[in-house]
C-alpha cells in the first residue's frame, strides 16, 4: 500500500489522514489544509443499525459508472455499491478515520465528534465536543421508514460542505465537514441569546440561525452526474487507503 511519509512526525498517510492524536491543536491545525472538492461525487448517508441507532458513513463516486448508490422510491437510498466490486468505482468513508470536522481553518478532528440523533422523522447530524454543550447542525434529513438495507440520505446546512485534507502538496483520503465561520460564531449562533433554534421555534438552540439547505438532492444524497471523471489527479490526488467492506 502507497504512503506518504511525514518524517519529523513518524507518520504515515495512513494515520496523517485519518486518526490523528495531537496534543497540541494549533500543530494540528497548521499541519493540515484543504481543499475544494466536486460535492456532487458524494452522498452523505445514515446508516440503521439494531433498533433505532444509527451510523454515519460518505460515499464518493470516482468512476461514472456502476452508480455506488441510488435514489429508492420510498425516499431512501439503496448502497448499490454492495452489489458488485466497487474497486477503483467508489470510496466509503466510515468514520473518523475517514472523516472529520474543520471549522474556520482548524482542525477540530481532536476535539469534535459527528454524531446522529432522530427526533420524530428528522435525523440530525450534530457536530459536538464535551468541553462545550453547545451542538452545532452540520446536517440533516428525513426518515421515511426504518428498513436495514436503506439508508437515509442528508443535506448539509448552510454554510457546510464537504472538504479534502490536504498535506504540503499531497491530497489526502480523508474528508472534512467544512465550515469557512470561526468557531466562537458559530457557537453562539447555536446557542440562541433567545432561546429559539434561529426561526422562531422555541428549542434548545442547536440549530442557530440555520436552514434545511445546501447540498441538494443532486450532490449529497442523488445520483452524481455521469460526466469526465479522468480529470481525478493521480501523482498529487487522494492517497489510497484500505477499504474494509460493511456487509453484514
Amino acid at each position: 500500500m502507497q504512503r506518504t511519509y511525514l518524517p519529523w512526525l513518524g507518520l504515515s498517510a495512513l494515520a496523517a489522514g485519518t486518526a490523528l492524536t495531537l496534543q497540541d491543536r494549533g500543530v494540528a491545525a497548521a499541519l493540515f489544509d484543504s481543499r475544494a472538492i466536486d460535492s456532487a461525487r458524494f452522498a452523505v448517508l445514515a446508516r440503521p443499525v439494531g433498533r433505532s441507532d444509527w451510523n454515519l458513513l460518505v460515499l464518493e463516486q470516482i468512476a461514472a459508472t456502476p452508480r455506488c448508490w441510488e435514489p429508492r422510491a420510498d425516499g431512501l437510498i439503496d448502497p448499490a455499491l454492495n452489489r458488485f466490486d466497487y474497486t477503483g468505482i467508489c470510496s466509503r468513508y466510515l468514520d473518523s478515520n475517514g472523516y472529520s470536522l474543520r471549522v474556520g481553518q482548524q482542525d477540530l478532528g481532536t476535539t469534535y465528534r459527528l454524531r446522529l440523533s432522530q427526533q420524530g422523522s428528522t435525523l440530525q447530524l450534530l457536530a459536538m465536543t464535551p468541553e462545550n454543550p453547545t451542538e452545532l447542525l452540520v446536517g440533516r434529513g428525513t426518515v421515511t421508514l426504518r428498513d436495514r438495507d436503506g439508508f437515509v440520505g442528508l443535506t448539509l446546512e448552510p454554510g457546510w460542505e464537504l472538504q479534502r485534507r490536504v498535506y504540503g502538496r499531497q491530497t489526502l483520503n480523508h474528508v472534512y465537514f467544512a465550515n469557512a465561520t470561526p468557531l466562537g460564531q458559530l457557537i453562539a449562533a447555536s446557542s440562541g441569546s433567545d432561546g429559539s433554534n434561529g426561526d422562531g421555534r422555541p428549542g434548545d438552540g442547536r440549530f442557530g440561525a440555520s436552514r434545511r439547505a445546501g447540498l441538494g438532492p443532486a450532490t449529497a444524497p442523488g445520483l452524481p452526474g455521469a460526466g469526465d471523471f479522468s480529470d481525478r489527479a493521480l501523482a498529487s490526488g487522494p492517497v489510497p487507503l484500505q477499504v474494509i467492506p460493511f456487509r453484514e
